[in-house]
């Protein structure tokens, strides 16, 4: 598999935000105040933010930890509330006028892109929507989070499986396989047990035991 550069990183991420947004005009009340795959978090909140994410470089980013005494979520917290909007409308206008941004508080694009596509799914899996992201941008994040643990422990979960992406030349790391859609491993990856009924292998349970 390619890995790609930082400018093809960054039209994905900009791709991923711009479908989700697409996705998200279509969606009524009820649905805009559903329980996201995120533990306490609506599809409203994760879609704050996600654009907390696109408009929060490195400076802003050490400034917002420094002020949350390094807690991740005072900082995910606040940085929420402030893209939040007073209404889904708003809050998806604050989205699109941001899905466009190269911003990011690192330079770790693959995380970034993974970022999107993670909480994409956070968001499509509880309302039964379709998934648009192409099998080589999640074949991306899907290699990054094999190689790394960042934001989320995938590293760790993916540590002595065999990862394998049926929709992409993508095949890592040697043991019980994991085997699935790339958009499907790697959200599994990132922690969320949801994914899990799109994956196959004898590495499946070790995974699953993982994520509890």
């Amino acid at each position: 598999m390619e890995t790609w550069g930082k400018q093809r990183l960054q039209d994905a991420i900009v791709a991923e935000r711009t479908a989700l947004a697409e996705q998200l005009e279509e969606l009524d009340e009820a649905q805009w105040s559903a329980e996201s795959l995120c533990d306490g978090w609506t599809v409203e909140d994760v879609v704050a933010h996600l654009t907390a994410g696109a408009t929060v470089g490195p400076a802003r980013w050490i400034a917002s930890m420094l002020a949350a005494r390094f807690d991740d979520a005072v900082h995910n917290r606040r940085r929420l509330e402030e893209r939040r909007g007073p209404t889904p409308a708003a809050t998806l206008a604050r989205f699109r006028s941001a899905a466009g941004r190269r911003t990011a508080a690192s330079g770790h694009w693959p995380a970034w892109l993974g970022e999107v596509v993670v909480h994409g799914q956070d968001i499509r899996m509880p309302l039964g929507l379709p998934t648009p992201t192409p099998s080589d941008a999640a074949a991306q994040v899907l290699a990054f989070f094999v190689a790394r643990d960042f934001a989320v422990s995938s590293r760790s979960a993916a540590a002595g499986l065999r990862m394998e992406a049926d929709d992409a030349d993508l095949a890592l790391g040697d043991g019980p396989l994991v085997r699935g859609p790339a958009v499907a491993v790697a959200t599994a990856l990132a922690g969320r047990a949801a994914a899990l009924p799109s994956l196959t292998g004898d590495g499946v349970p070790v995974l699953a035991d993982r994520l509890r």
